[in-house]
């Protein structure tokens, strides 16, 4: 692919991310987290309906004159949940526009409450992002790690959460090797990363995602840091996105990708 073609790609992906971000059921929607068991009496502030947790399901009881409904049908008396498989916009539960989610973390439940007339939605000015640059294009190796591994993490939220990892990601920069801890989805073998670097923080969010693909037969795979992404929770105070684990801190200034929200929304970064 030649630089011109790069940079169109690029600006065609900046472009999606945008209009996915900004969507009515973007990660911008997300008015709340609702962690059932902080309601043990059922009743959720915001949230219609008696909410409680039952062996491996949410048992919801609903009257009509909560306005609920259940696979686009009027929900009155009981209905298990489980968690939702979909995105937002896909949620079964729904409130009028709003969408009602159910999650499951670590075995703790939740519901988030979806709002297409949410502040932050209705706030929001665009993605601060630096124009393609192929000096940040680079190739790397993936290493996987003889087994899972499981580390601990500080979550936006305040608790520590196990963040599953398949192995590492090498790459050179300016002739300094660096690697990076990578977690691996089950269904595509593609890498994920949280990382921080020398602009976390100032400049930059303070923590970033990077996806870099799925790797070849031999590990390789390419490294472009252009599209290091915001984490959901620039977005929402409401996402529980993990820090980087040890090690995810890159020494240098990753000047590039998305960088952080224009205008009021970027206050706190």
């Amino acid at each position: 692919m030649s630089a011109e073609e790069s940079s169109t790609a690029w600006r065609e992906w900046h472009e999606h991310r945008v209009a996915t971000v900004s969507g009515p059921y973007g990660p911008l929607a997300l008015a709340g987290t609702h962690w059932i068991a902080d309601y043990p009496e059922g009743r959720i502030p915001a949230v219609p309906g008696h909410w409680r947790v039952q062996g491996e399901a949410v048992v919801l009881t609903a009257a009509a004159e909560d306005g609920l409904a259940l696979d686009g049908r009027p929900l009155t008396g009981r209905a298990d949940l489980t968690a939702d498989e979909g995105g937002p916009a896909h949620s079964r539960l729904t409130a009028g526009e709003v969408r009602l989610p159910v999650i499951r973390r670590e075995g703790q439940w939740a519901v988030r409450v979806y709002d297409p007339e949410a502040a932050a939605r209705r706030a929001f000015a665009g993605i601060e992002a630096t124009p393609y640059d192929p000096a940040f294009v680079l190739p790397g190796r993936f290493r996987p790690y003889p087994g899972p591994r499981t580390v601990q993490v500080g979550n936006v939220d305040g608790r520590a959460r196990g963040l599953g990892l398949g192995g590492e990601l090498g790459f050179t920069r300016d002739g300094v090797a660096h690697t990076l801890q990578v977690a691996v989805d089950a269904q595509d073998g593609s890498l994920w990363a949280v990382f921080g670097d020398a602009t976390s923080g100032t400049s930059s969010y303070r923590f970033r995602f990077l996806h870099p693909g799925t790797p070849g037969p031999d590990g390789s795979v390419t490294v472009d840091l252009n599209r290091a992404q915001l984490p959901p929770c620039a977005f929402a105070d409401h996402f529980i996105c993990p820090f980087p684990p040890p090690g995810n801190t890159l020494p240098f200034e990753v000047a590039a990708g998305e960088r952080r929200l224009k205008g009021a929304l970027a206050a706190g970064y």
